[in-house]
């Protein structure tokens, strides 16, 4: 075993290439050969790691631990925790009816597997593909759901089956309507379902989306002009490590296997005064439901990030194509299945980007403008599921806004029709053949609230009109409304859904701190309005296995290890009981008033498939806010530098009447600093490329 490195890393760290070597050294040296589906950074104990955050030189550090999940010959799953650096088991639990996490290597062999079974060629024979062509056979290997045929105790996957009948071809236009079922111990097809309906491989012309399909089909567009991204002084960030500063922004960057991205410690700088407004932010969970409810289709559900993981699945990032700029990058390690470590090179890109119009005024009078664009700091990461692409952006502005988003593309789901049949309103057809199903992708959001400080307290707000009828004394002209807020004091309160007619929103509030103008709690709004109900019925398997889907908002008193809201382990729950945030908020009646709470937000997107997403999925993006409210005392912004600016003694300086404003701004703008000269004042530049937008001629 080799021995972890003497520079200490910070306790939010991802475990390290050594560091992962020696958990599973430790591992094997105990246990023998098993698979490893997670070696990960336990998180520090908050309680722990607060206490050092706040005073780093005495307080004790805290513990580096790894998380351990691995399958023993004869598909035994044992849960473990393992001190690296010691080369100690701490703990060793049988996972008695559970199944982990698939890795990306346990998906890959199910292809390999289907190929060569006769079951399976011989429903490829039926579907028209000669024994000689099954090469040309692929399939999505899918966690199977669940299905009650096999319960919990074997490991499944189902295959999705296609066809290529060239190497380039796009599988998904060639989908078979079959599915096999493997069984992972065996490794071997235990059943296939077949449909009362056979439908034949389609033998319409390929219809493709690589360069060459699109220079066979008259070639690409010749009319776009190259845009150049540039920074000539280099990026306003700092990275500390894995820890970044930027426009009063600090925080640590982690990421693991299941919800890729991990944002800690959040603090914003206001003034001198470094407050708290995050502990952790995380993409925790999600879930894709299809509407189709014929067999097999009635199992087909995704929970991404518990199954797959969107660390697992990442994509390595290249500049100029993911990312434009002056990017920085952070790489990922994770655990082979036989107890190698993988690098997934570029897993993160940070970087700036110009915001646009951050601030601007004009007065009428004489045209007395200020103007200041903004910028954007962006932390991102690409994870691709199968046929889908998700873009996930943690983007900080310069006001105190948190905004994440969330884009989707990539290949549609398929299944196989027969040209022109009727879809039932269950999906479209989007090519000749090719049966889109109707689906959802709807994501968990998990807000570990610090706002000012861990006691805190969520209202949900909604704008309503007053409640005096017109003509009554408190609102004689009826035109009263204001901002009705409602505490959430208990996890049953909490239990809340988005109303598009009050343009509902959720406040997470300090009660101890108030702004010293409104005098109201210092807080941070949620911001969300694409929140689509779950559309499976109450009853139904997703409704009770992705149960932190059935309201827009959950809370939750903190507790450690209460991290995933569908459960620690996802693949073939039944639901019965429902995992995770069910478990956690039992009867309803814990309070979380002025606490340590977590806020749980699920938003996304319906989707009814179209011909225009296909063969690739233009990218359709989903976006919410976290903003301060009542947090500041005035606009944050003010010394961001102005691109322009010029005020009305300025221009009187310059023998211009107030009310005789024509072609003022062409004359008067000039470099920062002018002084108060009478000179218009241009900002020292704010831009994308980090260089003044104005000149002597104004803004250009």
């Amino acid at each position: 075993m080799g021995s972890v490195g003497t520079t200490l890393p910070h306790p939010f760290d991802p475990l390290s290439r050594e560091e992962i070597e020696n958990t599973i050294f430790t591992v094997k040296k105990a246990h023998g050969d098993v698979y490893f589906n997670v070696v990960s950074l336990q998180e520090p104990r908050k309680a722990e790691m607060t206490a050092w955050l706040e005073d780093p030189i005495n307080a004790p550090r805290p513990k580096r631990l790894a998380d351990v999940v691995v399958i023993a010959p004869g598909g035994k799953v044992y849960d473990g925790l393992v001190n690296p650096a010691k080369g100690e088991i701490l703990s060793w639990e049988w996972a008695e009816g559970q199944q982990p996490i698939i890795t990306m290597e346990e998906l890959q062999i199910v292809e390999h597997i289907v190929r060569k079974d006769p079951k399976v060629i011989e429903q490829c024979k039926i579907s028209g593909i000669p024994e000689e062509d099954m090469d040309k056979v692929y399939c999505d290997p899918w966690t199977i759901g669940y299905d009650e045929r096999f319960g919990s105790s074997v490991r499944l996957q189902q295959a999705l089956m296609y066809y290529r009948p060239e190497l380039d071809n796009c599988q998904y236009q060639y989908p078979l309507d079959f599915c096999p079922i493997y069984d992972a111990d065996k490794q071997e097809i235990i059943a296939i379902d077949i449909p009362k309906i056979r439908r034949p491989l389609s033998k319409a012309p390929a219809f493709d989306y690589h360069p060459a399909a699109i220079e066979a089909r008259g070639g690409f567009r010749n009319n776009l002009k190259p845009i150049n991204i540039t920074q000539p002084e280099g990026v306003s960030f700092k990275l500390n490590g894995r820890e970044i500063e930027w426009q009063n922004w600090k925080f640590h960057i982690g990421f693991n296997y299941r919800e890729g991205i991990i944002l800690n410690n959040i603090t914003f700088n206001d003034q001198g005064n470094v407050r708290p407004i995050f502990y952790r932010l995380s993409l925790a969970e999600m879930v894709v439901p299809y509407g189709n409810p014929e067999h097999p289709h009635q199992r087909k559900h995704a929970l991404d990030q518990g199954e797959y993981g969107a660390g697992y699945m990442a994509n390595s990032l290249s500049l100029g194509c993911d990312c434009k700029g002056s990017i920085h990058y952070l790489d990922a390690e994770f655990p082979t299945r036989v107890g190698g470590v993988r690098n997934i090179k570029n897993a993160i890109c940070i970087h700036e980007e110009d915001a646009g119009i951050l601030f601007k005024h004009t007065d009428f009078r004489d045209d007395s403008v200020i103007v200041t664009r903004g910028r954007k700091l962006i932390v991102q990461q690409i994870f691709t599921a199968a046929n889908y692409e998700y873009v996930v952006a943690w983007t900080f502005h310069q006001d105190g806004t948190i905004q994440p988003e969330i884009k989707l593309t990539g290949i549609l789901n398929t299944y196989a029709m027969d040209p022109d049949e009727d879809t039932h309103g269950w999906g479209t057809q989007v090519y000749t053949g090719v049966n889109a199903h109707n689906h959802q992708h709807l994501f968990c959001l998990r807000i570990d609230a610090n706002v000012d400080g861990p006691q805190n307290t969520v209202y949900v707000t909604d704008a309503v009109p007053g409640e005096a009828p017109v003509g009554s004394k408190e609102n004689f002209y009826g035109n009263a409304f204001y901002n009705k807020r409602t505490k959430l004091a208990t996890t049953g309160e909490a239990k809340t859904d988005y109303i598009a007619q009050t343009s509902r929103t959720w406040e997470i509030c300090n009660p101890s701190k108030l702004n010293p103008y409104s005098k109201k709690p210092v807080s941070y709004k949620l911001v969300s309005r694409e929140v689509p109900p779950l559309l499976p019925k109450e009853g139904s398997l997703v409704w009770k296995r992705a149960a932190f889907a059935r309201h827009t908002v959950h809370v939750t008193k903190y507790r450690d290890d209460q991290l995933w809201p569908a459960g620690r382990h996802v693949p073939q729950t039944s639901g019965e009981p429902s995992r995770g945030l069910p478990e956690w908020i039992g009867d309803g009646t814990e309070s979380i008033d002025n606490t340590n709470i977590v806020v749980w937000h699920t938003f996304g997107v319906t989707h009814f498939p179209a011909p225009e997403d296909f063969p690739v999925m233009p990218a359709e993006p989903m976006t919410l806010l976290l903003r301060p409210r009542n947090f500041f005392a005035r606009n944050p912004v003010l010394d961001v530098p102005p691109s322009y600016a010029s005020t009305p003694s300025q221009l009187l300086a310059k023998g211009a009447g107030v009310y005789d404003a024509a072609d003022k701004l062409s004359k008067l703008a000039f470099e920062v600093p002018a002084g108060v000269d009478g000179e218009g004042v241009s900002g020292a530049g704010n831009g994308a490329g980090g260089s003044s937008c104005c000149k002597s001629g104004g803004c250009q």
